[in-house]
């Protein structure tokens, strides 16, 4: 990533030098009027069907034309373009999306502040965007990049996280989903005696999502986000450390050939421990039922979903996010009719249009009620209907790295990769936080 944005970041500087003359005399066949609004995206794992039926549906209602463009290679289209001093009103391209476009136009501070919108209506709507929208959805780096408070891309497409069992299981068991962390040691201690692992993982990598969601949970969102940006303070706090010492006691109920095969030849092997019954949780997104499809599972077997256990009664529970944005350039013409759009987005019409022409789920609160009872999704979109809170996974790029130091690689970062070696005991948790901590400082410095 930091290879693909000083790339890109070396193309926009030589195309500001021979071209900036261009794009303050550029012609009107790169601009629009005041009633057409331009959105250029990505033709994506959804599809564009429900983006077209969208913007019909705007177009219908504010009486406005809207030019909508999606392309698989939007993000090379956009960067000659960008380079020629031409922009879209709207883009639909995420964070850490291939080419690294928009990773790029934030580091270069090319994007709209757009915070006000969520103290707008929803269109068509009297409940206010920040009010419809899943708790803690807008407030990660992936929507608030500089850490500032300040809103620059808008969350859409929403895919949570969390521990996945067999409910069947625990029907037949008489058990309870646990709802704190006491309860979930308590379900271990009744598993081990019936010779059943409290729980497994595919990969380290996986810790990722399951590590966000419990340092929110045990240092709360203001911390997580000071976590995010390597705030030395932040992490040397207590509560943080806590979570590491949670995972070091889950370390003690992981089954027993886990880290063997967690790798990526055999993680559907760690996947399949909970299909046999031989493991309750696994830790994994809405994917997995999927991916899982075709391979062999116990009698009765039923997928069941849950946040992450709270840490107590009077706290909260989370489950991690994976989102996509839009965003508006700053050199957008229309602004203002961009900002009025990405409210109709977050429309109960706008919802159950896009996710039944192909299936992506708007992060509103009820965005369940526009799936059936009976469609598989609805197993995961109800999981913030029930409580939890949700959170985004995501460091800070920084502009220095430190050679042979990584806290944020979900495979080999200090932060997540060690979880093998708590699990199979070669690594203390004081080793392991000590070392984050160590990396932490050392990042933090580099970038003063």
């Amino acid at each position: 990533m930091k290879k693909l944005i000083s790339l890109s970041l070396a193309g926009l500087l030589a195309a500001s030098l021979v071209g900036c003359k261009k794009a303050d005399t550029a012609t009107s066949e790169g601009s629009t009027s005041e009633n057409t609004l331009e959105i250029s995206g990505l033709d994506g794992g959804y599809g564009t069907k429900g983006w077209e039926e969208v913007v019909k549906a705007f177009e219908e209602k504010e009486g406005v034309k809207v030019n909508l463009r999606l392309e698989k290679n939007i993000a090379d289209t956009l960067r000659s373009e960008v380079q020629a001093g031409t922009y879209p009103d709207l883009v639909y391209l995420s964070v850490g999306s291939k080419g690294g476009l928009t990773d790029t136009m934030i580091a270069e501070k090319m994007l709209t502040d757009i915070s006000d919108v969520l103290d707008e209506k929803v269109y068509g709507e009297d409940e206010m965007v920040k009010d419809k929208l899943i708790g803690g959805i807008y407030e990660g780096l992936a929507t608030m990049p500089y850490a500032d408070g300040k809103l620059y891309l808008a969350p859409i497409n929403y895919s949570p996280c969390g521990l996945f069992y067999n409910a069947n299981l625990f029907k037949q068991k008489g058990w309870e989903v646990p709802t704190t962390w006491d309860e979930m040691w308590e379900l271990g201690e009744k598993a081990k005696a019936e010779g059943i692992s409290l729980f497994t993982y595919p990969t380290t990598g996986y810790f990722d999502a399951f590590f966000s969601a419990l340092l929110n949970e045990t240092a709360g969102p203001e911390v997580y986000t000071k976590l995010m940006t390597y705030d030395v303070d932040a992490w040397n706090m207590p509560e943080v450390k806590k979570a590491f010492e949670i995972v070091g006691k889950l370390a003690q109920y992981v089954e027993p050939t886990t880290v063997a095969n967690a790798n990526g030849d055999n993680f559907k092997k760690n996947q399949q421990l909970v299909l046999d019954d031989k493991a309750l949780f696994v830790p994994n997104g809405t994917w997995l039922p999927e991916e899982m499809k075709d391979a062999p599972r116990v009698d009765g077997f039923e997928w069941g979903f849950t946040a992450l256990p709270k840490v107590d009664a009077m706290g909260d529970a989370y489950a991690t996010t994976f989102t996509e944005q839009v965003f508006i350039p700053k050199e957008a013409k229309n602004p203002e009719l961009a900002k009025k759009f990405i409210t109709f987005l977050y429309s109960d019409e706008a919802t159950k249009l896009f996710y039944e022409n192909g299936g992506a789920v708007m992060p509103v609160k009820n965005a369940s009620e526009f799936i059936g009872a009976d469609d598989m999704n609805a197993l995961y979109y109800t999981v913030y209907d029930n409580g939890a809170k949700s959170n985004a996974v995501g460091f800070q790029v920084m502009d220095n790295i430190v050679e042979g130091v990584s806290v944020a690689d979900a495979n080999s970062g200090v932060l997540y990769a060690t979880v093998n070696s708590i699990v199979n005991g070669s690594k203390t948790v004081d080793e392991w936080y000590d070392a984050t901590l160590d990396a932490v400082k050392q990042i933090s410095e580099a970038n003063k």
